[in-house]
């Protein structure tokens, strides 16, 4: 379903990407313990915001880039899917 929305504005659709359940030492963490993973893969990007001359301003970000952002970032769109702005990325996770 989200796969079809289009942002607006400088807005981003995020899937999370999870993280791995096994530690480096072979662990495996129980999902109470698990925190929602920071990365994830946009899948839909807004057409920018505009300036205070009414001009818009294109996105940084591009769809199917892996980005990192803040644990408290955007608003919840389902279960693995966010609806963030562009300011609340912290980074492009490079290739």
């Amino acid at each position: 379903m989200f796969e079809r929305l289009k942002p607006l504005g400088d807005r981003l659709l995020v899937k999370r990407i999870e993280q791995e359940e096994k530690t480096a030492g072979g662990i495996i963490i129980p999902d109470a313990a698990k925190e929602k993973a920071q990365t994830g893969s946009v899948l839909a990007v807004g057409p920018g915001r505009r300036d205070t001359s009414g001009a818009f301003i294109p996105m940084d970000v591009r769809v199917g880039d892996v980005i990192y952002f803040g644990k408290y970032a955007g608003t919840e769109a389902g279960v693995d899917h966010l609806i963030i702005r562009e300011d609340e990325v912290l980074g492009i996770v490079q290739k």
